[in-house]
């Protein structure tokens, strides 16, 4: 009888297989890290290959770890890095460019321009999205525009594209299988979040053939099988969603209301609200969520698009880390930042800012200042971000939040934890498995298998690891908060200089 659910968690800077048992826990893991390449500023690209290689790789290291077999595993489900943007030969399988990355903010100049041209109402209201270079659609069309014959052959079917749980699909069920999910679709710029399906008008206006796109399907249900060489035999692939999407889903957050924030590479709030898309007054998304009990779930959603990856740039670029892990411990050794802010607008600003010029600024710097400081201002940066989403989140949705749930990487700083309570004055809560996001897609695929009966049966596998309630005062918190409005719109404003 098999034991398993297999969770495939393709994230931005690593590939990583997760295999859960029935209460949820984790059996066994394996993951590999692979390349980034910057080859301009504000340029961000993967190779797709390695990205299937490693994601592959790990899968099958995973199952060896138990001594497992095809037969021991009862379905796959897949997590991914949204918006990343994938184009590849339908007949040889081989990607036409390197994949553009969901950070890449190549296409920053093509958004204003249509921006200017009156278009932003018309996408908000179909896609949920803004304008931005985040998301696929514009990427695609970079890339459409800038391979030589790529139109053409686009035009033809002979060129497919896909975001990366479509690319995996594809190469796991050997080409028969060319599909995306809901979740993922909706990050596209040319899903209509209304209707669940592409919209036309939208595919006319960025000129993108119909047939280069993959179907459309819910996020729970069996979609097909890998190809038996991959493992020594068929598994049904039963689950897709974007990382998000998924975190929300591994969290438990059903029913309308419920959010979690993923400290990430990135970092993401979302919140359920139901089966009626909201759409934001205040620089949110509106996207879809998944659901494996009906068709149709939204979330709105808040996107920072450097939060542990700010704490990569201490160790890696600064070294002023030899671990990420030793940021708070070096946080914790002073009493406050003195009056240093870090804003990490490395790749422009997400929610609620939406500017893609914005750089990273440190202000407040004195000849007193340590690397201890610089650390503290960098965590407290994430909390700070979140602070900002969740307040205009509840403002659109008319809902106040009485606890925030977190997972990611970063959720297991406690310093950073703490703070992120003593800011939003509200308890934050930690689960015991910070792995909420293969953990989503793995009930994505359970679900579907009758792994798991029912999503209330779920909520019975989210053990607390610990609620950090908040222990600083009001007027404590309105102040550091003054200092990083002060910060941000000295981003913004060295944005407005540079587009002078």
């Amino acid at each position: 009888m098999s034991k398993f659910i297999m969770a495939l968690d393709q994230g931005t800077t690593s590939s990583r297989c997760i295999l859960f048992d029935k209460g949820g826990q984790r059996i066994s893991m394996a993951s590999k890290e692979f390349r980034q390449f910057y080859p301009q500023d504000g340029w961000v690209e993967q190779d797709p290959m390695e990205i299937w290689s490693t994601q592959i790789g790990v899968a099958q290291e995973a199952l060896l770890k138990v001594n497992g077999s095809f037969r021991d595993i009862v379905a796959i489900g897949i997590t991914n890095q949204r918006e990343t943007t994938i184009v590849w030969d339908r007949n040889t399988g081989e990607p036409i460019y390197p994949a553009i990355v969901w950070q890449c903010r190549r296409t920053a100049d093509q958004c204003r321009a249509w921006k200017e041209k009156g278009m932003a109402p018309l996408v908000k209201g179909k896609t949920g999205l803004v304008l931005d270079p985040y998301f696929s659609g514009t990427k695609l069309r970079w890339i459409l525009d800038h391979v030589e014959g790529a139109q053409e052959k686009a035009e033809k079917g002979e060129y497919l594209f896909g975001t990366v749980e479509t690319w995996l699909i594809w190469r796991m069920t050997g080409g028969k299988l060319h599909l995306t999910d809901y979740t993922n679709a909706s990050r596209t710029l040319l899903f209509n979040i209304n209707q669940l399906d592409w919209d036309e008008e939208l595919l006319s206006w960025l000129n993108i053939p119909r047939k280069m796109l993959p179907r459309p399907v819910p996020s729970s249900g069996v979609l097909g099988k890998t190809e038996p060489e991959l493992f020594g035999g068929p598994i049904p692939i039963a689950g897709a969603a974007g990382d998000q999407q998924a975190a929300l889903f591994g969290q438990a957050c059903f029913s309308k209301g419920e959010l979690k924030s993923t400290y990430g590479t990135g970092g993401f709030l979302l919140m359920n609200t139901g089966e009626n898309p909201v759409f934001s007054e205040n620089g949110l998304l509106t996207t879809v969520a998944c659901d494996a009990e009906k068709e149709r779930s939204y979330a709105l959603e808040g996107s920072i698009f450097v939060a542990g990856a700010a704490v990569q740039w201490l160790r890696d670029e600064l070294r002023l880390l030899d671990s990420a892990e030793d940021s708070e411990y070096l946080a914790s050794k002073v009493p406050d930042t003195g009056g240093v802010y870090v804003v990490p607008a490395f790749a422009g600003l997400g929610a609620p800012h939406w500017d893609p010029y914005a750089r990273g600024m440190i202000v407040g710097l004195t000849r007193a200042t340590k690397k201890s400081h610089l650390v503290r201002a960098t965590l407290e940066s994430l909390a700070y971000q979140n602070y900002e989403l969740l307040k205009v989140m509840e403002k659109d949705s008319g809902i106040q939040a009485p606890i925030f749930r977190v997972d990611g990487g970063a959720s297991a700083n406690d310093f950073l934890m703490q703070f992120q309570a003593d800011l939003l004055g509200i308890p934050v809560e930690r689960p015991k498995s910070v792995e909420t996001t293969a953990l989503g897609a793995a009930y994505l695929a359970g679900l579907a298998t009758g792994f798991w009966e029912t999503q209330e049966e779920i909520r019975t596998h989210r053990p607390l690891d610990k609620v950090y309630e908040p222990s600083r005062s009001l007027k404590e918190m309105e102040l550091l908060l003054r200092g990083w409005d002060r910060a941000v719109k000295s981003a913004l404003y060295w944005a407005q200089w540079q587009q002078e």
